[in-house]
């Protein structure tokens, strides 16, 4: 029994592809135009919005698949939120404050699949303008380009559509680049 403290533990057998794609999901969040073009605040719950965003976009596209790629997207949604759960403790908040925080940012994230997911499966560019407004900056006088963002969510769900279940197995995604539109309304 105590032998087993030293030995190795059993690594997840996906962990690099989990890591290849979650790696894939945080660079389309990090592109500079959904920041300095279409009004993404470049803050922590920004850069959280984006990359939840391309977070939700992979799951979209994951959904109903085979088991084994099911199984995959669980350990990249997983990762999503180990790394969350590290951003909020660099951040400074304390142990005590963690889980709280934690659980409002798991809501935030649920509450917005539900709405990306249904305006994606209608195609209805309207509703998913309105839900990112309301979302990513529900209270602000900035102006976010709801237009360039919702048609780079369902180009970017076309384009996923397409790929291979054994291209994502293997740890391939492909987002589409944004096209730098300055579109306020």
């Amino acid at each position: 029994m105590i032998m087993s403290l030293f030995r190795p533990k059993k690594q997840n057998p996906n962990k690099k592809i989990v890591s290849k794609l979650y790696a894939q999901i945080i660079e389309a969040g990090r592109q500079p135009v959904l920041y300095a073009e279409w009004g993404v605040p470049d803050t922590p719950i920004g850069r959280y919005e984006a990359i939840g965003l391309h977070m939700i976009l992979f799951l979209f596209r994951t959904r109903s698949a085979k088991p084994a790629l099911e199984e995959l997207s669980q350990d990249v949604l997983d990762e999503f939120f180990l790394e969350l759960d590290h951003s909020v403790r660099e951040l400074g908040v304390g142990d005590a404050g963690v889980p709280k925080r934690m659980k409002k940012l798991g809501k935030m994230f649920y509450g917005r699949m539900g709405p990306y997911w249904k305006a994606l499966d209608d195609n209805d560019l309207a509703a998913l303008k309105e839900a990112l407004a309301r979302n990513i900056l529900p209270d602000e006088n900035e102006q976010l380009a709801t237009e360039p963002l919702a048609q780079y969510m369902i180009d970017s769900a076309a384009r996923l559509a397409k790929i291979d279940d054994d291209k994502l197995l293997r740890g391939e995604i492909d987002f589409p680049e944004p096209q730098g539109i300055a579109v306020y309304e």
